[in-house]
């Protein structure tokens, strides 16, 4: 088999491991990632709670960056302390390096079995949940099946005379073959992808235990380089802990190169095999990263501070940009189809500002605070200045002559933005009111109620994500999903009333306490919810799907 081939088959193997480990995540994320958020703001107080908490997610979502970035996130915010927040990244970064030794297992057996189940849940069902979890097998079918391409489209390299002679330069070059390991990681936006490689090549007999190490090392440099780089747009609040990061685990794989070239220890401690070696050096880095950086936490949080400070600048320009921004180009009204584009610009921009009321409100209801309530407030009054500017620009279009199809996305972008002015109204108007009630009283949910509030809202924010993309995309199949959604969703709302008026029966403090709260909260989500999937109405009459106000059986 000629070189070219090998590469060719072995690029599609790595290619198939990136996709794998990119298909679970987004799984994860998608089945149980609002879950998984409210879990952690409540475990990030504990400084144990938050690294078991990083570890567990990182595990979960196949991935420590995606964990770092979704702490920095709630660092930012102000719902978790920077402290914290940089624990959870320690503990992301061991659940890491325990996913790796996980997959070096033999688990060939787990392909078809997860390859079969999950394509039958993904198929045989419109649930999401169901959907996403088949995804998330299928993924780890994949994932598995692509470690085993890597070790097969490997295996005529033994016959190669190029690669002893490329494996001797770089381990006569280690510094070089840790930069390179660092840029590959960074590339692949993987340090699972990287040292799988890694590994499976070690297998076969390709890498020295010594050399994997070092590579390993440089896996762990780029590794902490790509939250930094993907948030160095985002607010300062936010970058401090990928900051963080990179200033404990990428400095840190520095000096334990400096220190592992100087000192030269054996390796055999470590393992009986290159494989094992490989992977338990990069466990045992990430521990080492965690212990010193507990007693380093607030040296290091407050060199971020300065490090972001000092990045930090205020554009005026910018921000007045981004204050006057407007899609509604007067001088397009004249040619309809430009101006339907103009308008569904601007109303997905009312569509973001909603998801964030959306989001925010719930974190209201965990920790109520005036500023922050003041603040949501304001959003609202963006939402309809904006309706009223979108409303204002389509009258001045129908002015001009259109086609049906025109007439049509006209009144389906004038319904879709008086719906999301109601969602406003409804969180600003009901649930502010709700927060406020229980800011002033002192209130506390029981936990089951807290755990029914949050799970409903889940759903909702996850149909909300659903109904802006029917918006823009007007895709049939979403839009039958997100009525199918609507439809489970009236079930799971009597099931929740059920179990609070059970809770009331057996006399629970709490639960009478924060008994109108609970239900008003539940039928407000629920009238939100019904808001936005009636976004999908238009897509699904169209298509002929739409039997009165209900789905037709397909």
């Amino acid at each position: 088999m000629s070189g070219s081939v090998v590469l060719l088959h072995l690029a599609g193997a790595v290619a198939l491991l990136l996709f794998a480990t990119r298909m679970v995540r987004t799984g994860v994320e998608r089945a149980y990632g609002d879950v998984l958020r409210h879990k952690l703001r409540n475990t990030m107080r504990n400084p144990i709670l938050a690294v078991l908490a990083g570890t567990a997610l990182a595990i979960a979502f196949q991935s420590s960056t995606a964990v770092t970035l979704l702490v920095g996130s709630f660092a930012g915010a102000g719902i978790v302390s920077g402290i914290a927040g940089q624990l959870a990244v320690r503990g992301a970064e061991i659940g890491s390096a325990l996913v790796i030794k996980i997959l070096t297992f033999d688990l060939s057996l787990l392909v078809p079995l997860c390859l079969v189940a999950g394509t039958t849940m993904f198929l045989a069902t419109d649930r999401r949940s169901w959907q996403q979890t088949g995804r998330i097998l299928v993924g780890i079918g994949l994932l598995v099946l692509s470690l085993e391409m890597v070790g097969q489209a490997s295996e005529p390299l033994r016959e190669s005379k190029l690669l002893p002679v490329i494996i001797d330069y770089f381990a006569g070059d280690p510094v070089t073959a840790y930069l390179l390991a660092a840029i590959v990681t960074w590339l692949f936006h993987s340090s699972i992808a990287a040292v799988l490689l890694i590994v499976t090549l070690a297998g076969r007999g390709f890498v020295p235990p010594e050399l994997g190490i070092v590579l390993v090392l440089g896996v762990n440099l780029g590794s902490s380089i790509i939250a930094p780089l993907l948030t160095r747009n985002a607010e300062p609040g936010v970058r401090v802990v990928p900051i963080g990061n990179l200033l404990m685990r990428g400095a840190g794989s520095l000096v334990m190169l400096v220190a592992f070239l100087w000192i030269k220890p054996s390796t055999a401690f470590l393992g009986s095999t290159g494989p094992d070696q490989i992977i338990n050096a990069h466990i045992l880095f990430n521990c080492i990263i965690l212990v010193a950086g507990i007693p380093l936490a607030k040296l290091v949080y407050s060199a971020s501070e300065k490090i972001v400070a000092l990045g930090t600048r205020t554009d005026p320009a910018k921000e007045m940009a981004v204050a006057e921004l407007s899609a509604l180009n007067e001088a397009a009204l004249d040619t309809p189809s430009q101006a339907l584009a103009n308008a569904t610009r601007e109303t997905v921009r009312v569509c973001e500002t909603v998801e964030i009321m959306l989001q925010r409100i719930i974190e209201l209801y965990e920790s109520p605070d005036a500023d922050k309530i003041k603040a949501l407030a304001s959003l609202d009054d963006r939402v309809d200045r904006k309706h009223q500017a979108i409303k204002l620009y389509l009258a001045k279009a129908t002015i001009r002559p259109m086609t049906e199809d025109e007439a049509l996305r006209c009144q389906e972008l004038l319904g879709a933005c008086v719906k999301l002015e109601q969602v406003g109204d409804i969180i600003v108007r009901n649930m502010l009111a709700h927060v406020q009630k229980k800011l002033d009283r002192g209130l506390e949910f029981t936990p089951e109620g807290w755990r029914e509030l949050t799970s409903f809202h889940a759903s909702v924010m996850a149909n909300a994500r659903l109904a802006f993309n029917v918006l823009v995309s007007r895709d049939a199949n979403t839009a039958r999903q997100l009525v199918l959604e609507k439809d489970r969703l009236r079930d799971v709302e009597k099931q929740t009333s059920q179990s609070h008026f059970l809770r009331l029966r057996d006399g629970t403090i709490k639960s009478v306490e924060t008994s109108s709260i609970h239900l008003d909260t539940i039928r407000d989500l629920k009238q939100i919810n019904s808001l936005l999937a009636s976004m999908a109405y238009p897509v699904l009459e169209e298509q002929g799907l739409l039997r009165g106000s209900r789905l037709k059986a397909s």
